[in-house]
């Protein structure tokens, strides 16, 4: 891509779960002297550090960064909130220095920043409940069925087996009291600075031992310890993710530990697939080869500042 003189540039380092995105990205902002900007929805919290691979202390205390460990388990959070929110934060890094850099795989979160999200209502707490009521009492199908009643056009495009996709939807259905589908506009908005995305492009199998490696890392770590005691704080839905699914199976007595183990690494590759079926949609993503990335990612990014 070519930038625009002078103009703001946002590095986002995107891509699959475990390939190399905070190395990279921590890496990208100490070298132009500036933060980093998470764009992970599950590191937002602040009691999964080890299941969600957040940065670490010793990470983090090599540049600044935004979004890590800022809210409670319980907290409500949405891509409409983060794309405000973190507009905020930019504006002000902007302000001293021409680069930020945003990391994370939600590639909701990133297409809020970079595109834009159509503009939605807040989701009250009554609404909420009431979802979340209907599902623990008539599970996914009984979301799909009032998704029906309220958004048919929706209805016949949603992935059926998202269960967040589906609360999302109703929940705004609900809370607008106008389907879904109508707010949806698509269209792209104007922001006030320019854009590179970075991708590490890995080979499957290499991708795949990586997260192997990383669940057991997680569980040498304390991993269990840490769903133990989120878990122990109520049925949230930022527990809904791999990692504390499965180690609640555990804790049950549903299977053995190592499982579980097994079950974690073969979801994490799922997710990962689906992040990389996200990716290939997007043209505009710079795929970096592995044995260079950051000397690859700086060449790029020196071509759009000049």
């Amino acid at each position: 891509m070519s930038g625009t003189a002078g103009r703001p540039l946002l590095v986002v380092v995107t891509g699959a779960t475990a390939s190399g995105k905070t190395d990279l990205a921590i890496d990208l902002a100490e070298h132009y002297g500036t933060a980093v900007v998470n764009a992970d929805s599950r590191q937002l919290y602040a009691a999964l550090p080890i299941g969600t691979a957040a940065p670490t202390a010793a990470q983090r205390s090599r540049v600044p960064h935004y979004f890590v460990g800022t809210l409670a388990l319980d907290a409500y959070y949405s891509a409409a909130i983060y794309e405000r929110e973190a507009l905020a934060v930019l504006a002000g890094l902007f302000r001293h220095n021409r680069v930020a850099v945003v990391c994370g795989g939600s590639m909701m979160y990133i297409d809020a920043l970079v595109r834009g999200i159509d503009d939605m209502p807040d989701v009250s707490a009554g609404t909420r409940e009431y979802v979340l009521s209907l599902l623990e009492q008539h599970g996914l199908d009984g979301l799909l069925a009032q998704l029906q009643i309220v958004d048919p056009d929706y209805y016949e495009i949603v992935d059926r087996a998202n269960t967040r996709r589906v609360a999302h939807a109703l929940e705004i259905s609900l809370e607008a009291k106008v389907p879904y589908s109508t707010l949806r506009t698509g269209r792209v908005a104007v922001r006030p600075f320019d854009v590179i995305k970075f991708a590490i492009d890995r080979p499957r199998d290499e991708l795949y031992a990586r997260i192997g490696a990383r669940v057991d890392a997680m569980l040498a770590d304390g991993l269990v310890a840490e769903a133990r005691a989120a878990l122990a704080q109520g049925d949230f839905n930022s527990l809904n993710t791999v990692g504390y699914k499965e180690i609640a199976a555990y804790l049950r007595g549903e299977c053995t530990l190592a499982e579980a183990r097994d079950k974690i690494a073969r979801n994490t590759r799922v997710y990962a697939k689906k992040q990389l079926t996200w990716l290939a949609r997007d043209p505009s993503v710079v795929r970096l080869h592995p044995d260079g990335a950051f000397d690859q990612a700086v060449r790029a990014i020196d071509v759009v500042l000049r």
